[in-house]
């Protein structure tokens, strides 16, 4: 079933170039919002970050070098010529280019988490894409991934989140392992139906009470190279902001320094990886 709902919103072409983040000859790297898919849907080209982007540079074609689901917002990075894909492609295979992400957990994650386990189709979900900690088996795959708490309180945490792969659904997967949920989660938080009934008819607003937000508390924060290239950065979504300061009761300048501390042990994360992977060569 798709995962997108029917009252998805078509894009507003005079808010796109507000989400532009870089642009040259070879990138064009956005901010997407949280309610937006990446890959080009039936409702024409408005409907998908890369439909958009196709119609706002006018061109035929254009290489989605990195992706986000549809309610993860932040970092998208699409290339405008195959050289250009390629680089970023083979840096993401390679690890020499690394992402980081916040999220917001229902509960309180006391101290760092590391993670490193095999993902599989859930056999006991009714949801064909939903994914679960599984046994090493010829279909799974290894997943690894690191959350640092960098805020708690009132019952949620603020995290910062490496992951040194990348699964479908992996941090939602892990933070349901540990035995957490993202604010807002619908497939992997407290009722797995109000996903399927999400992408039959929508958002149902009385929803909000049990999940706290219209989508999962998931921001792509950055994408860049370790060493020697560009890293871009995302601001914090709008919605999760609010979230920060009405729920857990975090004030602005409190947050930027959240923020800016989840950046640089973000860079020292794949600052460290990256070292080890070079010793193993």
């Amino acid at each position: 079933m798709s995962s997108e709902s029917s009252d998805a919103p078509l894009i507003d072409p005079e808010d796109f170039p507000g989400w532009i983040l870089f642009e040259d000859d070879d990138l064009l790297v956005l901010n997407k919002p949280g309610w937006l898919v990446c890959h080009p849907s039936k409702n024409g080209p408005w409907s998908s970050l890369v439909g958009a982007a196709k119609e706002y540079l006018s061109v035929d074609s254009i290489h989605l070098a990195s992706r986000l689901d549809r309610e993860t917002s932040g970092v998208v990075l699409l290339a405008k010529h195959r050289k250009a894909a390629s680089l970023w492609q083979k840096g993401i295979e390679r690890k020499t280019v690394r992402r980081s992400y916040f999220v917001i957990l229902r509960g309180e994650l006391s101290e760092r988490r590391e993670l490193s386990t095999f993902l599989g189709k859930d056999p006991d979900s009714s949801v064909f894409v939903k994914q679960r900690v599984v046994d090493r088996t010829r279909t799974s795959k290894r997943a690894e991934s690191i959350f640092e708490p960098l805020g708690v309180s009132r019952g949620f945490s603020f995290c910062v989140v490496s992951t040194k792969t990348g699964r479908k659904h992996q941090i939602r997967a892990h933070a349901q392992y540990m035995g957490y949920e993202l604010v807002g989660e619908k497939l992997y938080g407290p009722d797995e139906s109000i996903y399927l009934q999400f992408c039959e008819g929508g958002w149902q607003p009385d929803w909000l009470d049990l999940l706290g937000m219209s989508r999962q508390a998931l921001h792509g924060r950055s994408l860049g190279f370790v060493r020697g290239g560009p890293v871009f950065y995302a601001d914090l979504a709008a919605d999760l902001r609010t979230y920060l300061k009405d729920a857990m009761g975090l004030g602005k300048e409190e947050v930027r320094a959240l923020v800016e501390r989840g950046d640089e042990w973000a860079r020292k994360e794949a600052e460290k990886e990256l070292s080890c992977l070079n010793e193993e060569e």
